[in-house]
């Protein structure tokens, strides 16, 4: 019988899960509402105040805590880690939630764990299979019946089609930032006794001052934009709710019921991609995204199952 604990751990999972579901039709309010790069440095603003004050919490109840990192070879590979991680991911999320349907957008970035296992293989030396190659197929089948036969008709084709392809993207830049992270907790640049607390809390410093020449671009050209109160709204949800409450869920899930077990709530995250856009945004539902789906899962499967046979030779 399951402890109560970890029971409530696996609830905690759930709204880890519709949290990152409804950050997909939330992402698409702000970046109608606000210049996209303004939108993604306002949110990730707020991600540091949390983040640093969490810090001073830890510091204040007698644990160790760096601010800043302490070795030049973790501060370059954390430049190129919060270049991919946050300007990049930022700028094709927030440029793609502009033009495609957030349900659309939940689905395509499922992909990200086909593209973490393809370049692990140059950047972790991790072997690599044709199989593999046959998973990725899988995926961009996938991704093109969501594109290609879309319920939500209601956005222009053109859009669209732009809007997934800069998703896509997205979930090519999340993989790199995953494996260039792993990396560095391996110890494959040097040292490897930091946190991923530590690791995250600092590429997104870097990433957020990153940031900060695109939103002073965006105010010079369009002025001086401020957020109406559904605006506020989400960015608070996703800099608050999105990025450090979730990811402290996600944490204390990975340690009571494991990796594994936390992980695969990540695969209901489309599903309330899906139900978030058709209950903010009014998007359609349609069968399509169901097949669309199951194609990506087949990928995804195909490539992991791959990489762990490959991991245990």
């Amino acid at each position: 019988m399951e402890k109560p604990q970890n029971i409530r751990t696996h609830f905690l999972m759930l709204l880890v899960a519709i949290i990152w579901g409804l950050s997909w039709a939330i992402g698409r309010i702000l970046s109608l509402e606000l210049p996209p790069m303004t939108g993604a440095w306002l949110r990730y603003i707020l991600t540091m105040i949390m983040f640093y004050f969490w810090f001073l919490i830890l510091k204040i109840k007698g644990n160790k805590v760096r601010w800043l990192p302490d070795n030049r070879n973790t501060f370059r590979s954390l430049i190129i880690i919060g270049f991919t991680g946050v300007l990049c991911y930022q700028f094709f999320f927030m440029h793609g939630m502009y033009y495609t349907a957030a349900g659309d957008a939940s689905l395509i970035i499922t992909f990200n764990p086909i593209f973490t296992v393809i370049l692990a293989a140059p950047l972790l030396g991790q072997p690599i299979s044709k199989k593999m190659f046959l998973g990725l197929f899988c995926g961009f089948i996938g991704v093109g019946i969501v594109t290609g036969w879309s319920p939500n008709t209601q956005i222009n084709f053109e859009d669209r089609i732009l809007g997934d392809l800069l998703i896509l993207f997205a979930s090519l830049s999340w993989a790199t930032t995953t494996n260039m992270t792993k990396r560095l907790m391996e110890g494959k640049d040097g040292i490897n006794d930091y946190t991923p607390l530590e690791i995250v809390v600092w590429y997104s410093l870097i990433g957020t001052i990153m940031l900060t020449p695109f939103m002073i671009h965006d105010t010079w050209t369009n002025g001086l934009t401020l957020p109406t109160n559904e605006g506020w709204f989400a960015i608070i949800y996703l800099g608050a709710f999105s990025t450090v409450l979730a990811y402290y869920w996600f944490a204390i899930g990975i340690e009571k019921i494991g990796a594994t077990a936390a992980s695969s709530y990540v695969f209901l995250v489309p599903l309330f991609g899906i139900l978030g856009g058709w209950w903010l945004l009014d998007e359609n539902l349609g069968y399509t995204i169901i097949i669309g789906f199951i194609m990506i899962l087949m990928g995804v499967k195909i490539v992991q199952s791959e990489s762990e046979r490959l991991g245990q030779e």
